[in-house]
């Protein structure tokens, strides 16, 4: 549904985007993960048609986006920072967005009214950020969009209006085959929700895969020997980090896992295991490798 290709931005002489290739496919939901200032915010707006791309491709599709008004009105995007007109209220805005997106149901603007449970009459700028960003997902879901792009989609939100708004979004992926690209720093709400992750770095891709496969290639092993490590361990594994805690030694390792224990049952450890790794854990790691130094921070 999504694909982008060699996709590269830039502002005067700094390069926000160099050579990105992203594929989404429909009816999944893609996870773009990264640090400040990797680009991911540039990518979205490349992507939704607010910026003109530099180099590259990007097709929602088979469609090209930029200067494309009626490929937009199949899209919805809901960004960080929202901006409604200051005396519009949710009513107004649903007024509006019914007139530029032609898939817009009065219906569903009801069915979710009664979710969010705000007064449609009331001026939005009198709303909390929380609010706020509720009235964003009440019309931009109405508008029945056939892409979802979102950027820190839930922020603000509390612990139980969160929950119900993953549930509209995953409700929305199920039924309608929508397709969603979400970004957000918070990892571990990520992991719950997407099929495929890509790790964005100094606006380079540096990992895109399946969220299963991303988990399966890099592992956590606690291990023990009883004469200490053995260095020759060092090379014949792929280690990005390793921590020690008395005898007892923290690794983490890219590779099979079958392959990384059969090499270390060869020198008879005391204890071996494999602890599952969490998102943020793969995102930390991965980073490690290029220049951060995240030494200890998850030991």
């Amino acid at each position: 549904m999504i694909q982008i290709e060699n996709l590269t931005k830039r502002f005067d002489d700094h390069t926000a985007l160099s050579h990105v290739d992203l594929q989404v496919e429909s009816g999944s939901v893609y996870g773009l993960v990264g640090p400040n200032g990797s680009g991911k915010t540039t990518l979205i707006k490349c992507l939704c048609g607010v910026y003109c791309p530099d180099g590259g491709t990007i097709t929602v599709g088979e469609e090209m986006v930029y200067d494309n008004p009626a490929l937009k009105g199949r899209i919805a995007y809901i960004p960080d920072d929202l901006y409604f007109p200051t005396t519009f209220t949710p009513r107004d805005m649903a007024v509006l967005y019914s007139s530029l997106y032609p898939n817009f149901s009065w219906e569903r603007y009801k069915e979710l009214g009664s979710l969010f449970q705000l007064d449609e009459k009331k001026r939005i700028a009198r709303f909390s950020k929380g609010m706020q960003k509720q009235v964003a997902f009440w019309v931009s879901m109405s508008c029945q969009p056939e892409v979802i792009i979102l950027d820190e989609p839930v922020d603000g939100l509390d612990p139980v209006m969160r929950k119900k708004v993953w549930g509209v979004i995953l409700q929305e992926v199920e039924e309608r085959q929508v397709t969603v690209l979400v970004s957000s720093h918070n990892l571990r709400e990520l992991e719950d929700v997407c099929d495929h992750v890509g790790i964005l770095h100094l606006g380079e891709m540096l990992l895109s895969k399946a969220l299963s496969d991303m988990k399966s290639d890099t592992h956590k092993l606690q291990v023990a020997f009883p004469e200490g490590f053995p260095e020759v361990l060092t090379n014949e594994l792929e280690i990005l980090n390793h921590t020690e805690s008395g005898r007892v030694h923290m690794l983490i390792l890219r590779g099979r896992e079958e392959e990384i224990l059969h090499k270390v049952a060869a020198y008879q450890p005391i204890l071996s295991e494999l602890i599952p790794l969490t998102l943020e854990e793969v995102f930390i790691y991965e980073l490690g490798g290029k220049g951060y130094d995240f030494k200890n921070i998850l030991a």
